[in-house]
């Protein structure tokens, strides 16, 4: 049986004294309603599957978008992620709810859990790094204005370090008698694996004030996440901990990636492999195996995002050196998709003007359809600006997604699709097909952006057959079996990996 605490009394002045916050707190009771703002790939999946593991729990997903809502109540979901789609079915109209009604459920609920956009500033104070809080404002103001009773309100978005403080004080003058706990609970989701990531999470992160009200309501999420989790992998800290530590985890990962990126480059110079040289440090146990593949840059909706937002704080805290410690992570990755780019084009004899070039996968990992801030977007803009004719297949992604990314600013991806352009421009140097072979069909050169596990099984033979020659691979993700294409015929290059004698002969300028 859950339970949450009705707090009844609380406070952000420094003139109360914390005994003043529990005066009057309830003992616990029963709890019988989660709401979540925010129907995107993660308040979706956590909340199917919070609904799956606490079935006398009812769990109310809410968005303005309608037809978000649409596709959530659908047969085709709006996001792609391996064995959602069984979740949702086994709790949809049981103890699992889509709706837009977003008052309603936030009202009813005992716990509201805020997973809206956090998107880049575009402009004014902090443009280009810090995170732009408007639909976190606007979802706090929201939250106060229809709530009857008592709430516990959990930061589910990425959010910079003491959002918290700022969502209380916007809580405490709008509440007209309402008590709100604030707690941060970060996600830690892998796209791809974000299922399995929720059945058996390494951690569960709970964030809250180190006051009786704060604890009190530190346990009652800490008790739906026990129904399935250890308790031992249920971490809690103070509110800046937890916010600090999603920062933290998606900059360290990032680092990783962009340190063996820049190993690709030195093992490319030298003749060394750098699968070879990232198996051997991997086994070192004081620093593993993981994110260690070299490839053409790392993407997804955090990492970038949330490392420009680090800076920024670091910056803001007159820690200049720490942020440009920081800064060198995006600018190694930014540097690995130029680099990329420049190696394309100087391998095709310095030009890729009216030549059509395969793209394989636009996804920024395997397993999902999500493109924000996939690096796949960065090298089709540098062969479109040399002018080359694209053939895009990507097995999750749309036509419609592939020519907004690609007509879009930078950071625009992040607002709510509503707030986007409607109609994006469409480029007429890009193609979108279904089949792998359609797109390399008399093409002159393939890319491999995304590791499908599809592409290491491809016929290349025949794609081979059906080229412009000499035929050219690039493979970005090192997913391919370099000898058996350079039998077959092709020119291969396989980041960090020795170069063909061709590629040596027309070198990339980086």
């Amino acid at each position: 049986m859950y339970h949450m605490l009705k707090i009844t009394a609380l406070t952000f002045s420094h003139t109360h004294s914390d005994s003043d916050l529990t005066t009057d707190l309830s003992e616990y009771k029963k709890m019988v309603k989660i709401c979540c703002i925010g129907a995107g790939y993660v308040g979706g999946p956590t909340m199917a599957v919070i609904a799956l593991k606490c079935p006398d729990v009812e769990v109310a997903v809410v968005d303005i978008s309608v037809p978000r809502i649409t596709a959530w109540n659908s047969d085709q979901l709006p996001i792609y992620e391996p064995g959602l789609d069984d979740v949702v079915k086994q709790c949809r109209g049981k103890n699992l709810f889509f709706s837009t009604d977003v008052e309603k459920h936030v009202c009813e609920a005992d716990i509201v859990f805020v997973s809206v956009n956090t998107p880049t500033k575009t402009r004014g104070l902090g443009a280009g790094k810090a995170a732009d809080l408007t639909y976190w404002e606007s979802a706090a103001r929201m939250i106060a204005d229809v709530s009857k009773s008592d709430k516990i309100v959990v930061e589910k978005s990425t959010v910079p370090v003491k959002t918290a403080e700022a969502i209380e004080k916007i809580l405490m003058h709008n509440s007209k008698g309402i008590n709100f706990q604030i707690l941060s609970n970060p996600e830690f989701l892998a796209e791809g694996t974000a299922i399995q990531d929720l059945f058996k999470p390494d951690r569960v992160l709970i964030g809250g004030r180190e006051t009786p009200g704060g604890q009190k309501a530190i346990k009652a999420l800490k008790d739906v996440y026990a129904h399935w989790v250890p308790e031992e992998n249920i971490i809690t800290t103070n509110l800046w901990s937890a916010e600090l530590s999603k920062l933290a985890a998606n900059a360290f990962l990032a680092q990783r990636i962009s340190s063996v990126n820049a190993m690709s480059a030195l093992c490319e110079a030298t003749g060394a492999n750098v699968s070879q040289v990232s198996y051997a440090v991997g086994k070192d146990t004081r620093i593993g195996a993981k994110f260690l593949n070299a490839s053409v840059g790392f993407g997804g909706s955090c990492f970038q995002k949330d490392i420009l937002n680090l800076v920024y704080i670091c910056e803001c805290n007159g820690l200049p050196e720490v942020a440009e410690y920081w800064k060198q992570v995006i600018k190694i990755n930014d540097y690995q998709k130029t680099r990329f780019v420049n190696r394309v084009v100087a391998s095709m004899f310095n030009t890729v003007s009216n030549k059509k070039i395969a793209i394989l996968g636009f996804a920024f990992k395997k397993d999902t359809g999500d493109t924000r801030e996939t690096p796949a977007i960065d090298v089709c803009k540098g062969l479109l600006g040399d002018k080359a004719l694209l053939s895009i297949y990507d097995p999750q992604v749309t036509e419609d997604q592939i020519q907004r990314d690609l007509s879009m600013k930078k950071f625009d991806w992040d607002h709510p699709l509503h707030l986007q352009p409607m109609s994006p421009t469409t480029v007429k140097q890009v193609g979108v097909v279904w089949d792998a072979y359609a797109a390399t069909k008399d093409a002159h050169g393939v890319c491999i952006l995304t590791e499908w596990d599809e592409f290491k099984t491809l016929d290349f033979q025949r794609i081979y057959d059906n080229m412009q020659k000499p035929a050219f691979v690039f493979d970005g993700r090192n997913v391919v079996d370099s000898d058996k294409l350079r039998e077959i015929g092709f020119i291969v290059y396989s980041i960090g990996k020795p170069l063909d004698a061709w590629l040596k002969d027309m070198p990339a300028l980086v």
